[in-house]
């Protein structure tokens, strides 16, 4: 899983990019994980949707099964 990562990460950032600075890089690679991968990316193991969407779907799934306590 994480060699795949790695490809998908080379071949949408580093390949082809010049960075001037290292914090450029850095920029560069934390809006793409942070933004593309993690949250808009589609993958197979959530049943390919996004993660944004796979954890607003879970927690519709929750929400009937939530017991309030009130005392």
């Amino acid at each position: 899983m994480t060699e795949s990562f790695f490809h998908t990460l080379k071949g949408h950032v580093v390949h082809g990019s010049v960075f001037v600075t290292r914090k450029e890089a850095n920029a560069v690679l934390f809006d793409y994980i942070e933004i593309y991968y993690n949250r808009v990316r589609r993958h197979s193991a959530n049943g390919w949707l996004s993660p944004e969407a796979f954890e607003q779907k879970y927690i519709k799934s929750l929400e009937g099964s939530i017991v309030h306590d009130t005392v």
